[in-house]
């Protein structure tokens, strides 16, 4: 695609030569290198003031001043001071900028102080010692000395050629301007100043010097308005136009009708004068518009390798110049001398020359072409990547031979079709109305655009494509790859991600989703929905009894009864271990018979669960606990589930093995819970915390590559409570958010004494997307934490857990930006256990995923768990990121995870959560031993697993009183 934007470049080498004098001619004008603060002198007062002063003086020698002696004294010490007036403006802007243009200034103030003192000294003769100035004077050195200096800047200020031959290029085009106009100038008025003057050779030489001077200020003039940039060009201009017009008023003077009659004060004086106060005008000139170019500056491309100084019809203008100055001699039946002659001669050859060099350099550029267009074509041609130009009318008018791989369908067969009649049926909307969203855009605001479509293969099978589309003439280019196995993937992992990987139901999310549907959907005459929440008893004793193999397959025989125990439009869900969950539609308007219903409803899917199983070779039992709760009118999703939460552990705690329902009373629990939560307050503020580290490994090297943070609640009676056992006390309470802060300051604090002692580790802290979205916290929190500590931010993971529905996803990726940008690297926690996983891997500036211990914990055992981590591996290694396994306690299942591309893992395998002291000696010795034998083969799809390396599914506990 690259190959079909592409365009030749430009074939006229002065363009880019005049860019380049250009830019740096356009130090004159003082913007390219200026700060903000020196461009203020800009704007309407100061051109006010220049054509007030020029017009003023122009009036006055027009009218000759009054008298002759005003006259005088303003012809020699006017031109005197605005002459050292356009020295000192150059000096003071000199003396404020840097860079290359700052001795072109210098040179610029030297030339207008020798015009300065050259009036000063005509002035000397005329006004004060009241005598005709003599023929050779020092005047006359001083005004011839005010061409070289001028000369030196502008080169100075010129674009320098990149190679020699781009030299040799520009002294023949000097040359050929300074030929032409040495060959008129000589032929309409030189030759006669030398032939006629009968004076001294230094006269004659000085009367030759202005004019010859003067040509070569005007070819440089003249080369620098072609070579001149966008940038500064009103500076630029105003610095030429100044010497432009001196040097017309010089080449008046030096007419010998002009100067024989010429006396100080006259009209002449004013040009002048006009010419000094505009180059004393020029370092300030039109800042403001400069800036705002120079902000609008779009990149150039790369300079040629050989670059002229004019345009490409300077050397015909040249030829054709020098050919007047002959002509002129034979019209007026005049010798022609053999100095025009010579100068002739050498013009055109310079011009041969210079045609010469462009042939080559043409020839040059033109293979340099054809061998990049082939390079590009071969790019083209070798990708698999299938690119497709489209007509305005939706033609295939080029489709490159990736098609035949990819699409299944060769070049030449699609050519020619309708782009239409390759896309789905159900996409071809879409697919239209974006397009002609985009055509319909800026091509600078939206250069491209991305879509997806189903496009049919050769085999008449629909392929899931992702194509990069372009804008190219008056058609399209589509940049365009097969995404079938990542839909396919993706779509996989989605459904894992709403279902429990054991027993294939909705999952917690999927089941609030669900509820919250049926609240948001219900009509009159639906009913009252219902929520039934059930935990399982004895499940546990099952566990310890007969294995965890066998606590699995009554699970997945549990959601089997449950699933033919309800109608198909209700829902059944598992939340983990031994919960699960039911959403109960419809029935009777009327409470007590509504009541009465699902009662039996409950009653029913208890004694199916109550039914024995045979698992393991035994048969075992457990009983079921469920609580039920009612939508009441204005109930939210949450409340309902809570209250059906609340209800099934009043079953369990009156018995076990009963049906409860909700009723009011039940928010004592909520009060006993806020006597949780206070007391994990005053644990807070107490110390009666700490904080544990468990190391995370390189699975390839055994290398500690970064510690995890992990509180603790270290009682008054010695118990160390997990996060899981305390942090449930917390929910629904501020103390989880001043948690969250206690944990970030320690975990940071200690990094950072550990970073000073030598020991710089990356520290791992998890924080819920709820507490970084929390809008009572302070904006920037966690940056201050950073700062006051002295930590590093590249030595803070900050692992986000999964985030609730309702958090606003652009606040959370506005805020994980913000953290990157300063350099905390992002993890994703708990990647696969919810909904929003691949919301989140989509949206997030992740760096790191998490993969949840729910899949660790099968990856042997099941081949299903087995596929899904590795299908979520792939993923993330496609996308350049690192991956953790998080709950890795045993060896085979680190050498699983690392067969399938997992790059590091933490857990009980390599260490659990350790104190400071065994922290340090840990971190000191910087590896773990890594287990290298090989796994054992993933059971069958159907088959039953062995055994379980960890115990996930515990029976749920009654929560302390």
């Amino acid at each position: 695609m690259d190959l079909l934007l592409d365009q030749p470049p430009d074939a006229d080498m002065d363009a880019e030569a005049s860019r380049r004098a250009g830019s740096e001619v356009s130090a004159q004008g003082a913007v390219l290198a200026r700060p903000p603060a020196l461009g203020g002198r800009g704007g309407l007062l100061p051109q006010l003031v220049v054509a007030l002063l020029c017009g003023g003086y122009a009036v006055g020698s027009a009218v000759g001043w009054g008298t002759p002696a005003v006259a005088g004294f303003m012809g020699d010490f006017g031109l005197s001071a605005a002459a050292l007036c356009s020295c000192v403006s150059c000096l003071w802007y000199a003396r404020r900028v840097s860079g290359p243009s700052r001795p072109a200034w210098m040179l610029f103030a030297t030339s207008s102080f020798m015009v300065s003192l050259g009036n000063g000294v005509w002035g000397w003769y005329e006004v004060v010692l009241r005598r005709p100035v003599p023929l050779t004077s020092a005047a006359d050195f001083c005004f011839l000395l005010f061409a070289p200096p001028a000369i030196v800047g502008l080169l100075v200020l010129a674009k320098r050629p990149c190679t020699r031959l781009g030299w040799v290029c520009l002294a023949l085009d000097s040359w050929l301007i300074a030929g032409s106009l040495i060959t008129l100038s000589w032929s309409l008025a030189l030759a006669r100043t030398a032939e006629g003057d009968s004076g001294s050779s230094l006269r004659t030489a000085l009367a030759l010097a202005y004019p010859m001077l003067d040509i070569v200020l005007v070819s440089m003039v003249i080369a620098l308005h072609f070579r001149r940039a966008s940038v500064n060009r009103a500076a630029v201009n105003t610095a030429l136009a100044a010497l432009a017009l001196t040097v017309l008023c010089d080449a008046l003077f030096t007419a010998p009708g002009l100067r024989d009659n010429y006396h100080s004060g006259q009209i002449l004086d004013a040009g002048w004068f006009a010419g000094s106060m505009l180059l004393a005008y020029a370092p300030w000139v039109s800042a403001r518009e400069d800036a705002a170019l120079a902000r609008r500056q779009i990149p150039r491309a790369p300079a040629r390798r050989v670059t002229g100084s004019l345009t490409a019809l300077t050397p015909y203008i040249a030829a054709a110049v020098c050919t007047l100055g002959i002509l002129l001699n034979v019209l007026h039946g005049r010798h022609i001398d053999r100095f025009v002659l010579f100068t002739a001669c050498m013009v055109v050859l310079a011009l041969v020359v210079r045609q010469g060099i462009m042939l080559i350099d043409n020839v040059s550029l033109t293979q340099e072409l054809a061998q990049k267009e082939n390079h590009f074509r071969s790019l083209v041609q070798g990708s698999s990547d299938v690119i497709m130009i489209a007509s305005p009318t939706g033609v295939l008018r080029y489709v490159s031979p990736a098609s035949k791989g990819v699409y299944g369908r060769g070049a030449d067969e699609l050519v020619g079709t309708e782009l239409a009649g390759l896309v789905h049926p159900d996409d071809l909307g879409h697919l239209l109305c974006e397009l002609r969203r985009f055509l319909a855009a800026s091509p600078a605001d939206e250069p491209a655009t991305r879509t997806e479509c189903r496009i049919r293969s050769g085999a008449g099978s629909w392929l899931n494509v992702e194509s990069t589309v372009n804008r190219y003439q008056d058609g399209l280019i589509f940049n365009s790859r097969d995404v079938t196995e990542r839909v396919r993937l993706q779509a996989q992992l989605q459904h894992n991600a709403s279902h429990d990987s054991l027993t294939d139901l909705p999952n917690r999310a999927l089941f609030t989703e669900r509820v919250r549907q049926a609240l948001s959907g219900r009509r009159s005459g639906d009913g009252i929905a219902a929520a039934l929440f059930i935990d399982l008893d004895g499940f546990k004793a099952v566990n310890d009894s007969v294995g965890h193999q066998a606590g699995d397959e009554l699970l997945v025989c549990a959601a089997r009864r449950l699933q033919d125990a309800v109608r198909a439009v209700d829902t059944v869900a598992r939340f983990g271990g031994d919960e699960f969950a039911a959403l109960i539609c419809g029935g009777s308007d009327d409470r007590y018979v509504r009541e009465l219903q699902i009662r039996e409803v409950a009653e029913r899917l208890r004694c199916a669960l109550s039914e024995p199983y045979r698992v393991g070779g035994a048969e075992v039992r457990v009983a079921a606990s469920i609580g039920i709760a009612f939508a009441d009118s204005g109930i939210s999703p949450t409340e309902l589930m809570r209250n059906a939460d609340l209800a099934m552990y009043r079953a369990k705690s009156t018995g076990k093995g009963r049906v409860e329902m909700y009723v009011p009373q039940l928010q004592a629990d909520v009060a006993r819970r806020a006597e949780l939560a206070t007391r994990l307050r005053a644990a807070l503020h107490e110390g009666e915390f700490t904080l544990l580290h468990q190391p995370v490994v390189d699975l390839v090297t055994g290398e500690i590559t970064a510690v995890e943070a992990q509180a603790r609640w270290r009682s008054a009676q010695g118990i160390l409570f997990t996060p899981a056992e305390f942090l449930r006390m917390a929910e629904d309470t501020d103390r989880t958010a001043e948690l969250s802060r206690w944990l970030v300051e320690e975990a940071v604090e200690q990094a950072a004494r550990r970073y000073r002692n030598g020991l710089d580790m990356p520290i791992a802290v998890r924080m819920s997307a709820k507490r970084l979205l929390d809008r009572g916290a302070p904006a920037h929190s966690i940056e201050a934490i950073i700062t006051s500590r002295g930590l590093p931010p590249e030595a803070l993971v900050l692992e986000v857990s999964e985030s609730d529905p309702r958090d606003s996803m652009e606040e959370l990726e506005r805020r994980l930006v913000g953290l990157k940008r300063l350099g905390v690297r992002i993890a994703l926690d708990c990647f696969g256990a919810g909904s929003g996983s691949m919301t989140a891997l989509r949206r997030l500036p992740v760096d790191i995923v998490k993969i949840d211990r729910s899949f660790v914990e099968g990856v042997v055992e099941s081949a299903r768990l087995h596929k899904l981590t590795a299908g979520m591996l792939r993923i993330c290694t496609e996308l350049g990121l690192v991956t953790v396994a998080d709950g890795v306690d045993l060896p085979e299942q680190a050498i699983a995870l690392r067969a399938l591309g997992c790059t590091h893992a933490q857990g009980a395998v390599f260490a659990g959560p350790l104190e400071e002291g065994r922290l340090n000696r840990s971190l000191s010795r910087g590896e773990y031993p890594v287990p290298h034998t090989a796994p054992p083969a993933p059971v069958p799809a159907g088959a039953l697993p062995v055994r379980r390396p960890f115990r996930p599914n515990n029976e749920t506990s009654v929560p302390p009183a």
